[in-house]
């Protein structure tokens, strides 16, 4: 089957981004020492017009990587601390009532929440409550917060990155799964290497900070998200993506044995068009105009991890959402693979 190809003005775009990738990581590199893969996946979800949550300790500078990509894009930046006692106008925003000074007449005035912003940062997301948490709901999935019984657009770009703390879990409130489906990836921090812990000490405790050049704006943003969209993908990818989903259901006679024991539920839909949506995304960043199955498979941990719930079972034996969809990857063959 032929697949379709990007017209001649969405190639030229791609090579643009290929080239302006580069750039935003010779950017970010001037701040952020290391994680590659962390890098990688953010851009990915921010060209792909997704959501990220990133989980890791304390310290390895999750914050600090979102508000510098927002500056490198020239993206207007807010950040929420979420709190237990955060209420969801502290994040949408609410109504005032305003005087008149000179009649003394009354009228509401609408005061815009930090939600009203291209990018978000929800820092240490489950430290508040579900209706807080659920405040985030409508903005994440519509791109639109509904205060008053007025519905009022965000601006676009619109994303949010969320922080998440894995040590501690007193006093939180864990994302309910149809809170985490709204999030493209799930963006696991490590801790850096040795080398690059080395170099993290040596900037951190220099003279000054680093100068950022603006790479990208707003509307350049939406345009190559719109060209994300346009990237053909062939039937064999999409058929690897499905099948690399569908395995995950322990109830679909596809799944392995190893899943029907360790899983309880597995991904949905949703996650079969998460997975695509990255590999194009991360197709263009490669300069590439078409997606290959390679793809999928880099995609498929940060797009899967928050989407499958293990057993018992598995949690006794040390089985994670991790190692489960690792050994999927090495088990299922994609079109290219079985034609060898």
């Amino acid at each position: 089957m032929t697949v379709e190809k990007l017209k001649e003005d969405d190639v030229e775009l791609v090579e643009k981004l290929h080239v302006k990738y580069a750039a935003l990581k010779r950017e970010l590199a001037k701040v952020i020492v290391g994680q590659d893969d962390v890098v990688e996946q953010t851009l990915i979800a921010v060209f792909a017009r997704g959501h990220a949550l990133l989980v890791g300790v304390p310290g390895l500078a999750k914050t600090l990587l979102v508000r510098t990509l927002a500056d490198v894009l020239d993206l207007d930046f807010c950040r929420i601390q979420f709190t237990p006692d955060l209420m969801p106008a502290d994040v949408t925003g609410t109504e005032v009532l305003d005087e008149d000074k000179a009649t003394g007449a009354h009228s509401f005035r609408f005061v815009r929440g930090p939600v009203f912003a291209n990018m978000l940062l929800a820092d240490e997301i489950n430290r508040t409550p579900p209706k807080t948490q659920a405040a985030l709901l409508e903005a994440m999935q519509e791109h639109r917060v509904t205060v008053g019984g007025e519905t009022r657009p965000l601006p676009e770009p619109f994303f949010v990155l969320a922080t998440q703390n894995p040590i501690e879990q007193e006093g939180t409130y864990p994302l309910p799964e149809a809170q985490l489906d709204r999030f493209l990836f799930n963006i696991v921090v490590d801790y850096p290497s040795r080398a690059d812990e080395i170099g993290i000490y040596r900037n951190e405790t220099g003279a000054g900070g680093a100068k950022l050049e603006k790479i990208l704006n707003a509307e350049e943003v939406i345009r190559l998200q719109g060209v994300v969209r346009r990237v053909p993908a062939a039937d064999h990818v999409l058929e690897y993506a499905a099948d690399l989903v569908r395995a995950t259901r322990p109830k679909d006679p596809s799944a392995p044995e190893f899943v029907k024991e360790m899983v309880a539920w597995g991904a949905g839909p949703r996650a079969g068009l998460s997975l695509i949506l990255a590999a194009k995304a991360r197709a263009i960043l490669r300069g590439r105009p078409y997606v290959v199955t390679e793809d999928v498979k880099a995609m498929a941990l940060p797009v899967m991890r928050h989407r499958i719930s293990t057993t018992f079972n598995a949690e006794a034996a040390g089985v994670t959402a991790d190692s489960i969809v690792s050994r999927l990857v090495a088990e299922i063959k994609s079109h290219e693979e079985l034609d060898v």
